[in-house]
């Protein structure tokens, strides 16, 4: 049996590394001249950084197993600082703790943060009727209406930003904060659905990460995936796009840029939305229009090398967040060789950092040049943490509609597209456009998608995916 993998992303090298587990022959193409997708590593001033995703959820087990079994367990590792800033109100303050991605159990977790009328208005919400939530709500428009908008512009707004580089005011609280959606269907106020949450995640043991990266940064994670898929078989094929996908006696039939028609049993669209549409848009029109509508944020990232001699006191902690409402260039900053001890020891004399521009409906930083950008986000950066000295290397990585953007009414939308394609044999949906955008997450979409697919082929000598 052979099943063929669109898109080399994380999700879609996960999804060839269960299929070949379960002794299928599988061809994966990949448009771009490189896997991994927004997993990437590069150098600068000779230090190998990510300039992608820089780690991934530890406390959700999908990419910390899947590391170990394909021999990263060993590379794995913790975050040399975990403390984190909000620069907001002209300060950098210390990243308030007890809340559910910005959302307090009390008014007393987001002292500091918030002003002092900011920190009363949290109380309004015990006063107003039950909160109803229906089918799916925004998570600005809620939090804003029950507690006010000043916990969703500084909180709120850039952790969410962090995550999807959109606007809380449009993102679904169904689909990027699921177990605070379900508590309130069984709770009246934001306050109780809040304590509710934080009384039922289980408690971190004693040094207990929440987030995880890889020696050598998390592109290594896919380099290793790439490099197991290979191993157990797998032809990988980059730089070759597939235009077109049609149903055959067989099975399905993908049409290449190249000229060639490659021909499978199944097929598994690990690509963004609107690509996905594309080529589904003759076999399945209705999930193509689906698709299309799915918006998607584009980002930047600024990394750049200091000589440490250079900068006097270095910058503590992890990093920081920047609200929207402060209307700064950058949307938050990494320090690199402070977080990840491997990058500090590449090279001791030096000290990297990383900052990020661009959100949902605000691309403008993209279109400037490289040597612009970069004055932007030190100029901002000098004003946050004092940083003066002037950068022995820089680097401007561009992700083009790299976030996609989980607006209200994701999840329903998300599950229409699976109802029209459940009449497909043989095909399957799996990526970040789907069922979270954490690495974690894309893993699971892809173990998901290559479970449901195997079990509707025909029998033969094979295992179950992941086992």
């Amino acid at each position: 049996m052979h099943v063929i993998v669109v898109g080399g992303g994380v999700t879609g090298l996960t999804a060839a590394h269960r299929l070949l587990a379960a002794g299928l022959r599988v061809t994966l193409l990949e448009s771009s001249g490189r896997f991994g997708g927004k997993l990437r590593t590069g150098r600068v001033a000779g230090v190998r950084v990510d300039l992608g995703a820089e780690s991934v959820l530890a406390r959700r087990p999908e990419a910390v197993d899947l590391a170990g079994e394909i021999g990263l367990a060993d590379a794995l590792r913790s975050p040399a600082v975990t403390t984190s800033a909000i620069w907001t109100r002209g300060a950098l303050r210390p990243m308030p703790q007890g809340h559910v991605m910005g959302v307090p159990g009390t008014a007393a977790a987001l002292a500091g943060v918030l002003s002092d009328t900011g920190l009363a208005q949290i109380a309004r919400d015990s006063e107003l009727p039950p909160v109803e939530v229906g089918e799916d709500v925004a998570v600005g428009r809620l939090v804003a209406d029950r507690m006010g908008r000043e916990v969703v512009d500084r909180l709120v707004e850039p952790l969410l930003g962090g995550v999807y580089a959109g606007d809380a005011y449009q993102i679904s609280l169904r689909s990027a904060v699921p177990a605070l959606y379900d508590a309130l269907r069984d709770h009246d106020t934001l306050l109780a659905a809040v304590r509710a949450v934080q009384r039922a995640t289980p408690p971190r043991a004693a040094g207990e990460p929440v987030f995880a990266g890889f020696d050598g940064g998390v592109g290594t994670f896919a380099e290793a995936l790439a490099d197991s898929c290979r191993a157990r078989g797998g032809a990988l094929e980059s730089g070759v796009a597939v235009t077109g996908l049609r149903r055959t006696a067989r099975g399905w039939a993908a049409a290449l840029d190249d000229g060639r028609s490659l021909v499978a049993d199944g097929v598994v669209l690990a690509v963004p939305a609107a690509a996905a549409g594309r080529l589904l848009a003759a076999e399945a029109p209705a999930a193509a229009g689906e698709l299309a509508a799915v918006a998607y944020a584009s980002m930047a990232i600024v990394t750049l090398a200091f000589r440490r001699a250079d900068l006097g006191t270095l910058p503590r902690g992890s990093g920081f967040l920047v609200p929207a409402v402060d209307r700064r260039v950058i949307k938050a900053a990494t320090f690199t060789t402070g977080k990840w001890d491997w990058a500090a020891g590449a090279d001791p004399g030096l000290f990297v950092l990383r900052a990020s521009a661009g959100r949902f409906g605000d691309s403008g930083p993209l279109e400037w040049d490289d040597d612009e950008l970069v004055r932007a986000a030190l100029d901002d950066l000098g004003e946050a943490a004092g940083l003066a000295a002037k950068p022995v290397d820089s680097l401007v990585t561009r992700w083009v509609d790299g976030l996609p953007q989980y607006t209200v009414g994701h999840a329903a939308r998300v599950a229409r597209v699976r109802g029209y394609l459940a009449g497909l044999p043989g095909l399957r949906l799996c990526g970040a456009s789907y069922d979270g955008v954490g690495i974690p997450a894309c893993v699971a979409s892809a173990t998901r998608a290559v479970g449901e697919l195997v079990r509707t082929l025909p029998p033969g000598p094979r295992e179950e995916p992941g086992e």
